[in-house]
């Protein structure tokens, strides 16, 4: 068979347009010109008078040209501006619609803002160009969602490991909606991203959350053997033994994988100890809470009430279950406001004996101080890029401080609850040091009971943050694929480096990134572990956002536009690539 030529490209001969074929006409322009300018000729014979009007039409040609390019530069700058606008709208959980409310008010204020520029109206005319209509903010919203994504994947396909945080709620339209967050190592550091929020039809089984947590990751082409730990609420349909999403997903995985139930759960469940007197305390405390608030006319008194009395808080709060730190904050703002709510509601004739009891009020300020403590607790374990060690590590805090409050307690002194303090010094009151020190040891067994899949792998998570003092022979490796003898001869050559060992002295997670490829076994198992979630807090955080976004009065949103919205207001470590997508529009 006869081999094809090879054809030779023009940008490799060198080629260059020669200024005098612009005078001469030779070839092909000399034909051009005596057949479709035959009068340019006697016009403007050779000489000077030819070359100025060559240089003239060049000239018009170049004007032309880069009219031609403003122009294109122009449109880019303004579909630009319409992107921001509309992330901006997304971002917020804002109405489609209010991009053109927006364009309005820029308008409108532009006219007073640039009055005394020499080129308002060009300024105007900028901003009246900018497409913002409801099906503009809408098309825009869905391709930023989708750029997000694509790059996510990007990320996804380069990483050997993965884990994944998964929660169900429902929107105001009562469809199931399972939140699906993925935690990863990437070479910039460990990333927290909603992948998808999947709409579920019909059943909210195990099963069914299975299937679309299965059919998100197919569709996107990521491997379920990548993932390396799952981290769910203590819902049924998740922690089932036979039927739960997460007795179903690993069988679907080709080696073991570690399943946690949230920790900020579990400490919020942990709060539930409390002894039945002073649960009653806290559901009085929620009926005069409602006494007072439920009543138009009641509540408008009590706030005028609360002016004259300068007080120090202007209104009560009401307690929300959902709400991790709820119960604290309506405590603490009902004993700051004890005294004005029993003097009004003796103005009003409302009678409950328990608020002149010493008994019952005790019972308020313990805990007013103890969820004061377990709400530092939910704030320290709310807080971003958390490792899963770095959080069990605030809960075994946590439980050692619960042994110093019994202390406290044995020694009478109250430093750790300043609210009972002041209330026995201002009434010379006489405290109940066992009935409250038993609360506390009983609230420390509830966190010792829970925990335990944490507790199981703690050598294994600990490694991250003291790799020197580890114990090999403590890790559990069959978790992670891992070559123990090539790791045990790497952990070896880390502590006899002076240079690596001294920082890792200091217990930082993100030295990993730096160390040498050779380390490689050392890599594997610290981004298995750093990329595990330890709680469900994203899934959390996000169903507000879906709750914010999707309102009553946006009801009629469909699966696929509140999927986009949440994707682009929920985006951390990923933007979307406006250029690109303005130059693909462009296309």
């Amino acid at each position: 068979m006869a081999t094809k030529k090879k054809q030779r490209k023009t940008e490799d001969e060198n080629r260059e347009f020669k200024v005098e074929w612009t005078e001469l006409f030779k070839s092909n322009l000399e034909r051009h010109f005596t057949t479709k300018h035959a009068s340019f000729g006697s016009k403007y014979p050779a000489g000077d008078a030819r070359k100025k009007a060559v240089e003239e039409l060049q000239k018009s040609q170049q004007k032309s040209s880069s009219v031609f390019n403003y122009w294109v530069q122009s449109s880019n700058n303004v579909n630009i501006a319409s992107f921001i606008v509309s992330q901006e709208i997304a971002k917020r959980g804002k109405p489609y619609t209010d991009g053109e409310y927006i364009k309005s008010c820029f308008i409108n204020a532009s006219e007073e803002l640039f009055r005394d520029f020499k080129n308002k109206a060009e300024i105007l005319n900028k901003i009246k160009e900018l497409p913002l209509s409801a099906k503009t903010v809408k098309d825009r919203t869905v391709k930023m969602s989708s750029n997000i994504t694509n790059q996510q994947i990007e990320d996804l396909k380069l990483v050997s490991a993965l884990s994944i945080a998964v929660d169900e709620s429902c929107d105001i339209n009562d469809t199931a909606q399972v939140s699906l967050f993925v935690r990863f190592i990437s070479s910039t550091g460990p990333k927290e991203e909603l992948l998808g929020l999947l709409p579920l039809k019909g059943q909210t089984h195990g099963e069914d959350i299975a299937n679309a947590v299965i059919e998100c990751m197919e569709k996107h082409h990521i491997p379920l053997d990548k993932i390396v730990s799952i981290s769910t609420d203590g819902a049924k349909s998740m922690t089932g033994v036979r039927k739960g999403f997460v007795s179903i997903l690993p069988e679907k995985i080709n080696h073991e994988i570690l399943v946690y139930h949230c920790i900020i759960h579990q400490e919020a469940l942990c709060k539930q100890t409390f002894p039945e007197e002073i649960c009653n305390v806290m559901e009085l405390v929620i009926k005069i809470v409602n006494t007072i608030v439920a009543k138009a006319l009641y509540h408008r008194q009590f706030k005028e009430f609360l002016v004259e009395m300068e007080s120090e808080y202007a209104d009560l709060l009401l307690h929300n279950k959902v709400r991790w730190l709820s119960r604290g904050n309506v405590l603490k703002r009902f004993a700051s406001l004890l005294l004005e709510i029993k003097a009004f509601l003796l103005e009003k004739g409302v009678d409950y004996p328990e608020l002149t009891d010493d008994q019952w009020i005790q019972k308020i300020y313990f805990m007013v101080d103890v969820t004061s403590h377990l709400n530092n607790l939910n704030r320290k374990l709310q807080e971003k890029g958390n490792t899963i060690f770095s959080m069990l590590e605030e809960v075994i805090s946590f439980e050692n401080k619960l042994s110093l409050f019994a202390q406290d307690f044995e020694r009478e002194t109250l430093i750790h609850f300043p609210s009972l303090l002041k209330h026995r010094q201002e009434n010379n009151s006489v405290i109940d040091i066992y009935y409250f020190k038993t609360a506390i040891l009983n609230m420390r067994e509830a966190f010792l009971r829970r925990f335990q899949e944490f507790r199981n792998s703690m050598a294994t998570l600990a490694f991250v943050k003291k790799p020197l003092s580890a114990d090999v022979t403590e890790l559990n490796f069959s978790l992670f694929n891992i070559d123990i003898g090539a790791f045990e001869m790497q952990v070896l050559e880390l502590k006899n480096k002076e240079l690596w060992s001294s920082k890792f002295e200091l217990g930082v997670p993100g030295l990993y990134a730096y160390l040498p490829p050779s380390y490689v076994q050392i890599h594997k198992l610290a981004s298995r572990v750093l990329s595990m979630f330890g709680s469900t807090y994203l899934c959390e955080q996000l169903f507000s956002l879906m709750k914010a976004t999707k309102t009553p009065h946006r009801s009629r949103l469909t699966v696929e536009h509140l999927s986009s919205l949440i994707k682009v207001a929920a985006a951390q470590d990923f933007k979307p690539d406006i250029d690109e997508l303005v130059t693909s529009k462009s296309c």
